[in-house]
């Protein structure tokens, strides 16, 4: 498993000005709670799934198998 940024670099400029908006939380979801703090809930349990390979839902991890 690998975990990389997006490849798209304003698209990350983008989102990590959004979290520090956000003091950290998901810029993507509107509720502030501790399973939205990035790395979020979510894409964690993705990571844990073999079968997973894709973005995180705010597009700034990518994670990939093998």
């Amino acid at each position: 498993m690998a975990v990389t940024l997006n490849p798209d670099r304003e698209a990350v400029d983008a989102i990590r000005e959004g979290l520090k908006r956000t003091g950290g939380y998901c810029p993507c979801r509107i509720a502030r709670t501790p399973e939205n703090k990035c790395i979020c809930e979510e894409f964690r349990q993705q990571m844990n799934d073999p079968d997973f390979e894709g973005f995180c839902h705010c597009k700034l991890y990518y994670k990939s198998r093998g």
